[in-house]
């Protein structure tokens, strides 16, 4: 996890929706701060800020040191709203942690290495979990979780319980639930197949001149049986 961000949040915001649409035509973010069992307070947060906290390594799991009238409160983002066309942020949510708190994230889940046998195979390697959600303290959440798939062949996959988890860190998640498998790309698929259909038409064609060889044998021999007598 990258080093603690301090962002300054500001009270006494109006609510309602036109007051929290003239807060973001001046550049900030309206917001809640809520937990560790306080009442919750309304702040805004400067955009410019905001995004600079949120782009760092740890992305949207920074640990955000709130500075709110003076005091200075640890918090995570715990709720991220966008607007449905534009994607700006609108509205902002964290939540009050403590150093020593255990706490859920979802983390990205990266791939490394390069999967030689089965690209060789004409397969691919197909993710199928992108996210992992682990359970830690704030300082503990990693900013990525990484797997090594340059082992992998045509056929092998990569489950939960394989992933080396750095210390301090679990996940509930089913450990049998997939993260990668390596499969036959469709087009190799489907030259397969064309491949299979074009040798059974072949063979078939040939069922059918050496059943029409014999039949040109045959004939000849009932015309000499006949010469004969």
């Amino acid at each position: 996890m990258s080093d603690q961000l301090l962002l300054a949040a500001e009270t006494g915001r109006e609510e309602g929706t036109r007051s929290s649409r003239r807060l973001r035509r001046d550049g900030r973010i309206p917001a809640v701060v809520y937990g560790l069992e306080s009442d919750p307070v309304t702040v805004s947060v400067a955009w410019p800020d905001l995004r600079a906290a949120l782009t760092t390594d740890a992305g949207i799991n920074a640990i955000i040191t709130l500075s709110i009238d003076g005091t200075e409160q640890l918090s995570v983002v715990k709720d991220l709203q966008r607007h449905p066309v534009r994607r700006d942020v609108i509205h902002i949510d964290f939540l009050r942690v403590t150093a020593d708190q255990q706490i859920e994230a979802d983390v990205p889940v990266m791939f490394v290495g390069e999967a030689l046998e089965v690209t060789r195979a004409n397969g691919m390697v197909d993710q199928t979990l992108y996210t992992l959600t682990v359970s830690a303290k704030p300082a503990d959440i990693p900013d990525e979780i990484e797997v090594d798939i340059s082992e992998m062949t045509l056929g092998d996959s990569i489950h939960v319980s394989d992933l080396a988890l750095p210390p301090g860190v679990t996940t509930l998640v089913d450990p049998e639930d997939s993260v990668a498998v390596s499969l036959v790309t469709r087009s190799t698929r489907e030259a397969m197949a064309a491949e299979e259909a074009a040798d059974a038409a072949s063979e078939e064609e040939g069922t059918e001149e050496g059943g029409s060889a014999d039949a040109d044998a045959d004939a000849d021999a009932d015309s000499a049986d006949g010469d004969d007598s």
